[in-house]
């Protein structure tokens, strides 16, 4: 029982890293924040993305991983996410010009104006990709943990939300480290550019939606 449980976490730890590892959303307002707030960015981002993971995987527990596949929902969700990520961005760039390092956590953030737990909340809410991962991939680890009933459930979800704790912690305190050295134009730059790729995956998942409820072509067709 306790080989099988230690397979288990060590599988959640190694898929979550891979997953972990790719910039997305979440990633850019690690950076963002982290260079102005510091090392605790990460670990409050990933608490707001823990809670809301562990409220998904009930929520797949309880029969709803397939509702959750659906193409209408996955529009839905990229739609609204496009929105929040396209207001996060256009945020971030607006207030770069006036941000400082010298700030402290009761001024203007690099984020979207809330609280990292929030943030991260929003950031993985807003990501239609990360739901279809935890409806269809996640779903298959859950079914395979489940067979050792709720301690299965319970060392795969450690393991898995172990890999993001550890990545963003490690990202967070890079960037935290680094901004001892940032002038504060260099700083601003950091959010300017952290915003625009926060318009780019707005429009990504924005797009998604057009697909979905337009009837817009595959993006690379366009170009055909």
């Amino acid at each position: 029982m306790i080989l099988e449980l230690a397979g288990i976490f060590g599988m959640s730890l190694a898929v979550a890293f891979s997953g972990a590892l790719m910039p997305g959303p979440l990633f850019t307002l690690t950076v963002a924040d982290s260079a102005r707030r510091g090392f605790i960015s990460g670990p409050l981002l990933m608490t707001g993305h823990a809670l809301l993971e562990l409220a998904l995987v009930a929520c797949i527990l309880l029969g709803l991983g397939p509702a959750l596949e659906a193409p209408v929902v996955l529009g839905v969700i990229a739609a609204a996410g496009g929105g929040i990520m396209l207001w996060m961005g256009q945020s971030m760039v607006r207030s770069a010009a006036g941000m400082s390092l010298s700030l402290d956590a009761s001024g203007a953030n690099g984020g979207a104006g809330s609280h990292p737990v929030l943030t991260g909340v929003l950031a993985s809410l807003s990501n239609p990709y990360w739901i279809l991962w935890w409806a269809t991939i996640g779903l298959g680890y859950l079914v395979s943990a489940q067979k050792l009933g709720w301690a299965g459930v319970a060392v795969f979800f450690v393991g898995h939300i172990s890999a993001d704790f550890i990545w963003y912690s490690v990202v967070s305190l890079a960037v935290s480290s680094g901004r001892r050295i940032m002038s504060d134009p260099a700083y601003r730059a950091i959010i300017r550019f952290c915003g625009f790729l926060l318009v780019f995956f707005a429009s990504v998942f924005l797009y998604a939606a057009g697909r979905q409820f337009l009837g817009w072509p595959p993006f690379t067709q366009l170009f055909a």
